[in-house]
């Protein structure tokens, strides 16, 4: 890395690899959140860089996606027709001298991954590739701003325990209720709004709104549903006077019936 890279916000490209990696534990965090690891030798290599990186994971329903997948070349350009469903999920902590990986399921009763994940043992295997880069924010901020929901919730964990303790960071996630929340360990100074949405007085957006920002230089990271968080985005650069530059929205999931591009 250069020294100019090492200031700014950049991304770094890696190698796309297929991984073949077993289920060692399956822990509940929440009712609603399941953390897998998974591991095994073919997790040596592997690099993820940046807090909010993915890794595609992959879900065969039949004999015929599974052998599709056994040969499959990532990055190859050619996909065959009985490629198996696959999601995008967040690497939440992985280990290299251990070979684990963790990843963080909202297991929310329906798709793929949410199947998969309420029923995954020890001794399962799941399919991984990837990351296939990673946007490297470096420490040059005073303070943070992420908001979120459940399914944002392993990126936000990963950006807190990676911040130095002369930060400051002001979080908001949105989950279902009090049993949905996480403790956030981290050594900067971090203030965490929850939203619940069984709560019909407040919502993720009005909340936003209502925030005072956290002082000195200022990086926003945003993830949750795609129309809510350009909603979100919106609000900062609007309502707030954020720096656009310094504003990261996504949208980590979709509404059912929606129709955007």
């Amino acid at each position: 890395m250069n020294d100019t890279n090492a200031q700014t916000i950049h991304r770094v490209m890696h190698e796309i690899k297929r991984r073949k990696l077993e289920v060692l534990r399956v822990v509940d965090l929440t009712p609603r959140m399941r953390r897998i690891t998974v591991g095994g030798p073919e997790l040596a290599g592997f690099i993820s860089l940046g807090s909010d990186d993915h890794v595609k994971l992959f879900f065969p329903q039949n004999q015929q996606e599974l052998s599709a997948l056994e040969t499959l070349e990532l990055g190859a350009g050619k996909k065959s027709d009985t490629m198996p469903p696959m999601r995008d999920y967040t690497p939440r902590r992985y280990d290299l001298d251990t070979l684990e990986l963790d990843i963080d399921f909202v297991l929310h009763g329906d798709g793929p991954a949410a199947t998969w994940a309420a029923q995954a043992k020890p001794g399962q295997f799941l399919h991984i590739g990837g990351p296939r880069g990673s946007m490297v924010v470096p420490d040059i901020f005073d303070s943070y701003l992420l908001i979120g929901d459940e399914t944002a919730l392993p990126a936000i964990a990963r950006r807190l325990e990676e911040l130095p303790g002369n930060r400051r960071a002001l979080v908001v996630v949105e989950v279902e209720n009090a049993l949905e929340e996480q403790t956030l360990d981290s050594a900067a100074a971090v203030e965490v709004i929850w939203v619940h949405r069984d709560d019909p007085e407040h919502d993720l957006l009005k909340t936003v709104e209502g925030l005072t920002m956290p002082p000195g230089t200022l990086y926003a990271w945003v993830a949750t549903e795609s129309t809510l968080s350009r909603k979100v985005r919106r609000v900062l650069l609007d309502t707030h006077g954020l720096n656009d530059e310094f504003v990261k929205a996504a949208g980590y999931w979709r509404l059912e019936g929606s129709t955007e591009d």
